[in-house]
């Protein structure tokens, strides 16, 4: 059996880069044909820990911690839109748009892990988020998400009032930052080559065809 190539993906589920970033990847992957020989694991990191429960206005929050203007965000906006219509992904940007707080979503994707559907949960919960404008900060939105793709909300629900869990996944983030990650997407390849941000199809194919050798 040949070697797997074992992917990590730092990222958050409001990055709107980490899934134009990862569907590249996946891109990348099924036109090489190597879907058997990949590995992913995603691996947490919250843009916004401190992120109250009633969660921020996007623009505003977006303004605030990057000194943009609201015409810096319009433009942003449009080119992640384009960006996204390139890999059939859509952003539908409103007004009252909120950037939420991301932990819990974090808990139930490490909890998907175990159960062999961490990649599906990852994707579901940023295109609730991004696609359908729903608020994955609330836990019944997380379980209906968790639930439309065969995992016990029961189960998850416990885990979400674990506190050992919550730490565990605290102590994840903190081994990512420690590592020097700063930033998301950050992809790293067997543990070794290291990419940050959303790269053209072309040079996740050139990793890729690296490792294969």
């Amino acid at each position: 059996m040949e070697p797997k190539i074992k992917i990590d993906i730092v990222s958050d589920v409001v990055c709107p880069w980490c899934i134009v970033g990862y569907k590249r990847l996946e891109k990348a992957i099924v036109e090489m044909g190597i879907q058997d020989r990949v590995e992913i694991e995603w691996q947490p990191f919250e843009l916004n820990p401190q992120m109250p429960p009633e969660g921020e206005n996007v623009n505003e929050h977006i303004s605030r911690k990057y000194g943009t203007t609201q015409e810096d965000n319009r433009r942003s906006k449009e080119q992640l839109s384009k960006l996204g219509a390139e890999v059939d992904f859509k952003f539908d940007y409103f007004e009252d748009m909120k950037m939420p707080n991301t932990l819990d979503a974090h808990i139930l994707i490490d909890y998907a892990r175990e159960n062999g559907k961490q990649t599906e949960l990852n994707v579901r919960l940023v295109e609730a988020y991004f696609s359908e404008r729903k608020d994955i900060s609330k836990r019944e939105i997380l379980l209906q998400e968790l639930n439309s793709i065969g995992l016990d909300k029961q189960e998850a629900l416990k885990r979400l009032d674990d506190a050992d869990a919550r730490l565990k996944l605290k102590e994840k983030e903190a081994y990512w930052k420690n590592k020097g990650i700063r930033s998301v997407p950050t992809m790293l390849f067997n543990g070794a080559n290291v990419i940050t941000g959303a790269h053209p199809l072309h040079v996740y194919k050139q990793v890729l065809t690296g490792l294969l050798k």
